[in-house]
């Protein structure tokens, strides 16, 4: 992520809250929705990412929108995250595919999972229910 990107999250109780705000978000700027996140306490996290005046705005309208049927816990934009913070945040970034000796002892169905979670596999989902365990550890080491 560059020096103009920028992570916004919102915090909602409740499912519908959380909706309403991930929806307001992704209508009121550029951003490209992150994630949701629910917890047991029925907490509701949206995370949106985009330059950083676009998600300051996006949260913005997120928290407005959430207010109107339901309750908002909190809200934040961090601009410029370390890149240590996006690893944790950004599903892409996570792709750190295991040493080649422990690749090999995983199943085929751990395999695929993981091919699954990288958003540019150049793989469809039919494709990786169909690879091969040689096929698939090839898509994890890039």
């Amino acid at each position: 992520m560059g020096d103009d990107r920028a992570l916004g999250m919102v915090e909602t109780e409740g499912l519908i809250a959380g909706i309403e705000a991930a929806d307001a978000m992704v209508k009121a700027a550029k951003v490209r929705l992150v994630e949701r996140e629910v917890t047991v306490a029925k907490l509701v996290t949206i995370k949106v990412a985009g330059e950083t005046g676009a998600v300051r705005a996006s949260v913005e309208a997120g928290v407005a929108a959430a207010r109107k049927v339901g309750t908002v816990v909190s809200s934040h934009v961090i601009p410029r995250p370390h890149e240590d913070v996006e690893k944790i945040i950004y599903p892409e970034l996570r792709h750190n595919p295991a040493p080649d000796g422990e690749l090999d002892s995983l199943t085929v169905a751990e395999l695929r999972r993981r091919v699954r979670a990288i958003p540019d596999s150049g793989l469809s989902g039919r494709d990786i229910s169909r690879a091969s365990k040689d096929q698939l550890i090839a898509v994890l080491r890039g």
